[in-house]
């Protein structure tokens, strides 16, 4: 649920986009038809507390009542769209923006190199191998031929250490089921190999080619299995994860010198205790525990065989925040693994310790210093090497390299500057681009800059805001907050980026500070930005939209339910809303570490305090909404939106449109083609300049 950066188009698409449509102006706002929503109030008494749910009857996403409705809000909702001035424009921007060359980092093997890119003008991305450096991109798989309503992405899961197998998946809508195929590089084409269809943590091949490890959520719970290729029916037999109930998390991967198989369980996606296993490849040892009762979090690196798991020269490096809440990393000798023997190799310092990665020999760690990533080389012994130097202030991401290889990957981006992959000689400390996605930018014509304000504890809350140079500070710009997001820029306007606590730019303190009976203060901290910007005239209610997705859309319905005088639109995307009840639905018990659970006695009180779905009161005057979700969204249950869509709708005193844009085939996770996200992402930016542009 915790992200701190949107996907790569949307990262400068608002960038841009807010200048697009300068055009816009006000259009007429009386209100079309909105359908009527029946009203089946169901009461219960939860710890002492009577509860009225008035439409627990949209919980049921497959009755035809369900399915009535959902027609009949996009059919309202297109209805309202379509006096939107300036629409169309908004989508030719859109589309100018993502019809970009796309590409993600490459993963190496044996000189080859295995990447997605998504040409210009394609619908989804494609999976390619080039031979050499300087070699041709080979088409490998093309998932728009698979189907003619290009819903169907793919992504690579693993390739053999020596280049010729690979794994990838297929993924349906923005579902987090995915299928994994196993692909004959030589050959161009899939062995006849059957993988289930499902929820998948960790894919590895093994060294010698005969099987992988995959990692998969099961209805028992998540469980790490051996596939044999070859084996049909017979193919799997479970060698870690028996016990494990499905709210906890398991993902593993091999080492990238095939030595070692790393599995580590998480209690919970916030977890605040983690497990660590190993197991000898080679020796075929049995299972070692590294870690498995301390109350802390024990991370060792990338799963799925892409990076694998931070284990070379025989030591695994362990990223933890035991007894570090800003973390350190320390290294485990796999041949002597006992606690006693465990040697600290880079200690808890000022800056958070947020990544760990390996390459060439070296530990490659990022620190965070003020919510700026930097990204720096260390020996085994603790003595920094090299700082990595990007172009520019922005954010460093997706890294990857491997402990026998003297090249890494990562990713740069920042507010003025396109996504560009980059690769590095640790030997040498060469650095070149690898890759750069071609954006109609102006750099110099924009303002980037970091601002300090005071939540209402007094806790002093860092935020990023970017706007055109020149900008006259008298209340009058169209200004987008979010908690979440990219670096993006408005000519005309402002956008800002508030680094609220809850998350984990200033280490487990700051985490904290933001979960359980602390998610108040993340409310705060976001509520108390739009005050900061308005009391220095960046903006004005009238004319502040926010914006926020999945945990950014619980963040949205506080927002709008707590004080809605301080805006003029929302977008609200895939949320959590229905706090007393999202623990029973999908796979949201993951994230009682992080919210608590209303079955709680104790944890009930402060939920409801703030649960948005509780909150809306009947006359209120609530800004225009619209809000996001779609069928395939396994992750976090559509039923939330549908169920605050109603209540909104019911209550609001304002006259503005409640909306709700219901996608049959989409979902939480990425996968949507690009035509439909140019429609989709042209109606959010066109109804959000609609409602704050005078």
């Amino acid at each position: 649920m915790r992200q701190r950066f949107s996907t790569v188009a949307r990262v400068f698409l608002l960038f841009i986009l807010l200048n697009a449509v300068q055009a816009v102006a006000q259009s007429s706002r009386a209100a079309l038809h909105v359908p009527k929503t029946a009203v089946s109030v169901v009461k219960e008494n939860i710890h002492g507390v009577e509860i009225a749910d008035p439409y627990r009857w949209l919980e049921d996403q497959n009755s035809p009542q369900t399915r009535a409705w959902i027609d009949a809000q996009n059919a309202y909702t297109d209805s309202v769209m379509a006096r939107v001035p300036d629409r169309e424009a908004a989508r030719r921007q859109v589309g100018a923006m993502l019809k970009i060359d796309t590409a993600n980092l490459a993963i190496a093997s044996n000189g080859r190199y295995f990447f997605t890119r998504r040409p210009a003008g394609a619908d989804q991305a494609m999976l390619y191998m080039r031979r050499g450096l300087t070699g041709k991109d080979e088409l490998l798989v093309d998932p728009l031929a698979l189907n003619p309503q290009h819903t169907t992405s793919a992504i690579i899961n693993a390739v053999a250490g020596d280049g010729s197998l690979m794994i990838y998946s297929l993924r349906q809508g923005g579902e987090d089921e995915t299928t994994p195929h196993l692909f004959d590089v030589a050959a161009h084409k899939d062995l006849p190999e059957k993988f289930p269809r499902a929820r998948y943590s960790g894919i590895a091949i093994l060294p010698d080619k005969s099987g992988a490890y995959v990692t998969r959520l099961t209805r028992e719970g998540p469980r790490v299995f051996l596939h044999k290729f070859g084996k049909g029916s017979d193919a799997e037999t479970v060698v870690f994860g028996e016990g494990y109930g499905p709210e906890k998390i398991i993902t593993s991967g091999i080492s990238s010198d095939g030595h070692y198989l790393a599995v580590v369980v998480s209690h919970g996606a916030a977890a605040i205790r983690t497990e660590v296993y190993v197991k000898d490849l080679k020796g075929d040892g049995p299972m070692v525990t590294i870690v498995n009762d301390l109350p802390a979090v024990f991370m060792v690196g990338g799963g799925g065989g892409a990076s694998g798991p931070t284990i070379g020269g025989g030591k695994l490096f362990l990223r933890t925040n035991w007894n570090a809440p800003r973390w350190r990393v320390l290294e485990v000798d796999l041949k002597n693994p006992a606690r006693d023997h465990w040697r600290e190799v880079i200690p808890q310092g000022e800056s958070v310790l947020e990544g760990l990665s390996l390459a060439g020999g070296k530990l490659l760690v990022t620190m965070t210093r003020n919510v700026v990533p930097h990204l720096l080389l260390y020996d085994t012994t603790g003595k920094l090497a090299h700082e990595i130097d990007p172009p520019a202030l922005g954010n460093l991401s997706a890294i990857r390299g491997n402990w026998e290889s003297d090249e890494l990957f990562f990713t740069f981006a920042s507010f003025h500057i396109p996504p560009t992959i980059y690769r590095y000689s640790v030997a040498t400390g060469k650095q070149e681009v690898w890759f750069q996605s071609k954006l109609p930018l102006q750099a110099d014509r924009y303002e980037v800059k970091q601002v300090w304000y005071p939540s209402k504890d007094g806790t002093k809350i860092p935020m990023f805001l970017a706007y055109a140079k020149g900008l006259k500070l008298d209340g009058s710009h169209p200004t987008l907050l979010t908690g979440y997001g990219g670096f993006n820029l408005a000519s005309g306007g402002v956008w800002a980026l508030a680094n609220l606590r809850g998350g984990s730019e200033f280490g487990e303190a700051w985490h904290h500070a933001g979960m359980l009976e602390k998610k108040q203060n993340v409310f705060d901290d976001f509520i108390a930005a739009a005050e900061w910007l308005i009391g220095n005239k960046y903006t004005s209610p009238e004319h502040l939209a926010i914006r926020g997705r999945s945990n950014g859309g619980l963040l949205m319905g506080a927002a709008l339910t707590q004080r809605p005088d301080l805006f003029a639109a929302v977008s609200c995307g895939y949320p959590l809303l229905d706090m007393v009840r999202y623990q029973k639905f999908l796979v949201a018990r993951y994230w009682v570490p992080e919210y608590g659970s209303s079955d709680d006695p104790a944890q009930f009180k402060y939920i409801y305090a703030y649960s948005p779905y509780h909150h809306v009161k009947k006359g209120g005057k609530y800004p225009a909404v619209l809000f996001t979700t779609g069928d395939s969204d396994t992750r976090v249950a559509p039923l939330h939106a549908r169920k605050m869509t109603a209540l909104l709708q019911a209550a609001t005193g304002s006259g503005k449109p409640i909306l709700l844009h219901y996608d049959t085939k989409a979902g939480h996770a990425a996968g949507a083609p690009v035509s439909k996200e140019i429609e989709d992402f042209g109606n959010e930016m066109a109804f959000l300049m609609w409602q704050v542009k005078k």
